[in-house]
């Protein structure tokens, strides 16, 4: 009975180890799997934020008139270059013109009046008024003068009371005309002469104010450029009445141009003016900085505003024209980084990769992922500084496969391979010297 089942078990052995030595003997057949590495490393790496960007101009202007009236010059057209104060349309004036010739008349004869009245006519009055004074004064002292002579006199007896009292009202006669030419000064002085003089000021301060206005009316058909830039659009023509308010010439300075970019709100977050930048157009990558955050959210989109000026040289972009922003939020120091090549997922879609130890055994390590960074990414957590990750011949590799390291082929075996051209060409050269 025992012999019976003894005989099935030795059997299922034997079995189990012919299957055993076919697979160890597959695997030898193969041989190991050659893969290349690079060590995981710490380092620095940036978080970048892109989006989709159209592209405006840094400045423009839409220039009008103040005044409405007929076209007479144009002096630009589209394309050109402007600079800031050039005169670009010029707009009749004849009338404009005119009432400014004449409010300057008016301006320059009120201010002659101004002059004549400071410098002539209140001068003279008080000049006069004090030579009155000074008359005034040396005919009463006379009159005192005699009056007290003739008193002294009368008191011996040697002159007539009447010729005293003679004497003592010419005396109060110069003592009157004495003070009506002081009264008369001093009006002059505290009421007259202020009072003249500031309703002339007035007069030629209104008249002034009114030749300004005037004056620049009549500037206003000069129409010139507030900035700098290019002529984007000019839709009048001589002879032509443009209508009130609406643009005669459009001007855009793209010098500078700005990349408006729409970014979702928990990117935006990391985001500051003064980030560094680039746009890639189709005139190539450009650098740039952030110059414009917008505080609030787009509630139709959930989006933040964020403006990126770069220079433009030679003015290849132009602006409508659509970019791609891509934005440093910030700067990661100090954390593991991998190629991007090593990353492989797993059958559940987590991101591993895999390990070679010194032994050349293939490890399968799950990470979690950080920030990606071109050909570089984060890692985590998963894998320790120091460590070979495969970044070529990962994929179908097995856990704990042995694997062939493949060394990276040096530059210089590379440019030795190469033909040597200029060999070449000094052999042609030699063979023309020959006669």
């Amino acid at each position: 009975m025992f012999r019976k089942i003894a005989v099935p078990v030795a059997l299922g052995v034997v079995l189990l180890g012919c299957g055993k030595d076919k697979k160890e003997e597959k695997a030898e057949a193969e041989g190991p799997a050659t893969v290349m590495v690079e060590s995981a490393v710490l380092g620095a790496i940036d978080r970048v934020i892109t989006a989709d960007a159209v592209l405006y101009p840094v400045n423009q202007s839409n220039v009008t008139s103040k005044v409405s009236a007929p076209v007479k010059r144009v002096l630009v057209n589209r394309g050109d270059h402007v600079r800031a104060g050039q005169l670009l349309i010029e707009l009749e004036n004849a009338d404009l013109s005119a009432a400014a010739s004449e409010s300057k008349s008016q301006y320059e004869q009120t201010q002659a009046a101004y002059q004549t009245l400071t410098g002539a006519t209140v001068l003279e009055d008080k000049t006069k008024a004090q030579a009155d004074v000074q008359a005034a004064a040396q005919t009463f002292e006379a009159a005192k003068k005699l009056y007290e002579s003739r008193a002294a006199l009368q008191k011996e007896g040697a002159l007539a009371q009447k010729l005293v009292d003679d004497a003592k009202v010419t005396m109060a006669q110069a003592q009157s005309q004495l003070e009506t030419a002081r009264r008369h000064l001093e009006a002059l002085n505290n009421v007259s002469q202020r009072e003249a003089i500031h309703s002339a000021e007035a007069q030629m301060n209104a008249a002034k104010a009114h030749y300004e206005n005037a004056s620049a009316q009549a500037g206003y058909a000069q129409v010139r450029s507030p900035i700098a830039g290019i002529v984007a659009d000019r839709p009048v023509y001589p002879g032509e009445m443009p209508a009130s308010g609406s643009p005669l010439v459009s001007i855009v300075d793209i010098s500078k141009i700005i990349a408006r970019a729409n970014v979702p709100v928990n990117d935006a977050v990391a985001l500051k003016v003064g980030r560094p930048a680039r746009i890639a157009g189709p005139e190539g990558d450009l650098p740039g900085i952030v110059t414009v955050v917008s505080p609030a959210v787009d509630p139709s989109t959930t989006t933040v505003e964020v403006w990126v000026q770069v220079d433009n040289p030679g003015e290849k972009l132009k602006p409508g024209g659509t970019a791609r922003v891509a934005i440093v939020a910030e700067t990661i120091q100090n954390t593991l980084i991998v190629p991007a090549a090593a990353l492989l997922n797993s059958d559940d879609g987590t991101p591993k990769v895999m390990v070679i130890t010194q032994d050349n055994v293939a490890h399968e390590r799950r990470v979690s992922v950080g920030v990606r960074q071109g050909d570089r990414v984060q890692i985590v957590s998963g894998v320790q500084p120091g460590e070979q990750v495969v970044t070529s011949g990962g994929l179908g590799l097995e856990d704990k496969a042995k694997v062939k390291i493949e060394q990276p082929k040096p530059e210089e075996d590379e440019d030795e391979d190469q033909p040597e051209e200029p060999k070449k060409d000094e052999t042609k050269k030699d063979d023309k010297k020959k006669p």
